[in-house]
């Protein structure tokens, strides 16, 4: 592909330049994915994107494609036999903490009817869109990302942060981060007029 994309998937592998491509920065409006991308992104913690790309496919198998009631349901037990993955992140921490989110994740659903409702409140239900002419302007963390991790972690969740949640907001669309010199930038923008 001829077209200029962002910096930081120019020149890499194709799984990460197609996730460029056709997912990060599409709003997202389906809870399993929003489930998804919290899963990720917080199994992301210290490792590299590329690393949990290459095991989203053990993800969704390990986590019955992130169905929020069965996860919810994971015992002690599962958590073990999970450790011994190799599909998937073997950090037990981060495994429980998938079950714990599920749980939480359910009560967001009860209380606000679903989980997008709720998460795209943090920006009054439109996506912000930046204007960066070079990867190395872009943010790690916001006001608004900070705030969703504050009130995630009183609602009981794990693997969190500002950081966290700011690449969440970026995956699911709720920030356009692509730089104005990439293809998708005027796509993406243009998702969000319509």
């Amino acid at each position: 592909m001829n077209t200029k994309i962002c910096k930081w998937a120019a020149g890499t592998y194709d799984a990460y330049i197609d996730y460029h491509n056709r997912e990060w920065g599409v709003p997202v409006h389906e809870d399993k994915t929003h489930f998804e991308f919290l899963v990720l992104e917080g199994a992301q913690a210290g490792l590299s994107w590329r690393t949990i790309l290459n095991k989203r496919a053990g993800y969704h198998d390990a986590f019955k494609n992130f169905d929020v009631l069965e996860i919810s349901k994971f015992s002690e037990a599962t958590i073990n036999s999970l450790m011994d993955n190799p599909s998937i992140v073997r950090n037990k921490l981060k495994i429980a903490s998938v079950i714990n989110n599920a749980k939480a994740f359910l009560n967001i659903q009860n209380e606000f009817h679903d989980f997008d409702h709720y998460v795209w409140g943090f920006v009054d239900h439109e996506p912000i869109t930046g204007h960066w002419t070079d990867s190395a302007q872009v943010p790690s963390e916001n006001k608004i990302s900070q705030k969703l991790s504050q009130d995630l972690k009183k609602r009981g969740f794990k693997f969190v942060g500002s950081t966290i949640m700011y690449a969440y907001m970026q995956a699911v669309g709720m920030v356009n981060d692509h730089t104005t010199d990439c293809y998708r930038y005027l796509e993406i923008n243009r998702l969000k007029n319509s």
